[in-house]
């Protein structure tokens, strides 16, 4: 697979920190998938994995990372890190 992307933008929102790893706007889908999900719980409990599929792929990727507010940024950026490689690798 391809090399695991850079975090782009960190942004406490609600009861998330989202954690953007690529643009919303690169894809033609975008779904919250549960096998994702649990893939994020042992890094991060309660955690979410959105993943998008580019119009001309079909492969999906993940485009970012939502962690539970309460981790606070620095920590949400890390885990979400974790997160991407453990899934992308």
């Amino acid at each position: 697979m391809a090399d695991t992307p850079s975090v782009q933008t960190v942004e406490t929102e609600d009861e998330f920190i989202h954690v953007r790893f690529r643009d919303p706007d690169d894809f033609e889908a975008i779904r919250t998938p549960d096998w994702a999900a649990n893939a994020a719980r042992d890094v991060s409990e309660g955690s979410e994995v959105r993943t998008g599929k580019r119009k001309d792929s079909d492969d999906w990727e993940v485009q970012s990372v939502l962690i539970k507010k309460n981790v606070g940024e620095d920590k949400a950026e890390e885990q979400a890190e974790r997160i991407v490689e453990k899934i992308e690798s």
